[in-house]
C-alpha cells in the first residue's frame, strides 16, 4: 500500500488500464494539491476526465500541463481533441498550429488544421 502513495502516477495510469475511472478521479483529486507542478500528472488527470467524456474538466488539467509541457505534442493533440468536444475551433486551430510547428509532418494535424481554417 505504501508503494502508490509514493507512485502516484503509476497507480493512476494502472486504475486507467484496469478501466477504474471513478477510482482513478478519486486518488487523482486526493493527490491534486501535491502534484499540481508535474505535467504528467496533469497529463493523466486531464485523460482520465476525456475518457469519461468531462471535456469541460479534462480542459484546466491540460492546460496547466501545457503551461509546464509546451512541446509536448500528445498533449497538444489530447487538448486540441478537448476543444473540439467543447467546440472551440479556435484554441483548437492554435494546437493544430502549434503541433505542425512541432511536427511538420504530422498529417492528421494538418488536415485538421486545414479543416479548421477552411470553416
Amino acid at each position: 500500500m505504501v508503494g502508490l502513495f509514493k507512485k502516484p502516477k503509476r497507480h493512476l495510469k494502472k486504475l486507467l488500464r484496469d478501466g477504474e475511472y471513478n477510482e482513478a478521479v478519486a486518488f487523482g483529486k486526493s493527490r491534486e494539491s501535491k502534484y499540481s507542478d508535474d505535467a504528467d500528472f496533469m497529463f493523466i488527470m486531464g485523460s482520465v476526465y476525456f475518457i469519461v467524456d468531462d471535456a469541460e474538466r479534462a480542459l484546466p488539467y491540460f492546460e496547466k500541463a501545457f503551461q509546464l509541457n509546451k512541446n509536448d505534442v500528445e498533449l497538444l493533440t489530447l487538448k486540441t481533441n478537448v476543444h473540439l468536444a467543447l467546440q472551440q475551433k479556435d484554441e483548437a486551430l492554435d494546437c493544430c498550429i502549434r503541433i505542425t510547428e512541432l511536427e511538420p509532418k504530422n498529417i492528421e494535424a494538418k488536415q485538421l488544421r486545414e479543416d479548421l481554417e477552411s470553416m
